[in-house]
């Protein structure tokens, strides 16, 4: 298995282990980290399948004796600036820290 593996994934598998460079992740990609990281292999394969990055990162964490530089490697070269409520690193940012969209949210309607 040989995807690529974002920064943001990285920070979160590092979260997830402790090491320096993590950054916790919200609670569903916290739970699917917890369950890559506890499945069998039978079921490690079927999650592979639908959350390739995260499992190899779970997996070098667990099993490659560099996995952990290489995620803090991962997790260094990616975007510093993240919007505080979405998480994405497209910017610009507000003073608040949020992006254009969440600081400009289109009404559910679509008309202001």
């Amino acid at each position: 298995m040989n995807t690529p593996i974002p920064a943001n994934t990285a920070r979160h598998v590092l979260w997830m282990f402790g090491a320096d460079g993590g950054l916790e992740p919200g609670l569903f990609t916290h739970q699917l980290l917890r369950l890559i990281g506890y499945a069998d292999h039978q079921n490690k394969a079927k999650l592979a399948s639908l959350y390739p990055a995260e499992a190899q990162a779970v997996q070098m964490a667990q099993l490659d004796p560099e996995g952990i530089k290489t995620l803090q490697g991962i997790a260094a070269d990616g975007p510093s600036i993240y919007c505080t409520r979405c998480w994405n690193a497209d910017g610009p940012f507000t003073d608040a820290g949020l992006c254009e969209g969440c600081a400009r949210p289109m009404p559910l309607g679509g008309v202001m």
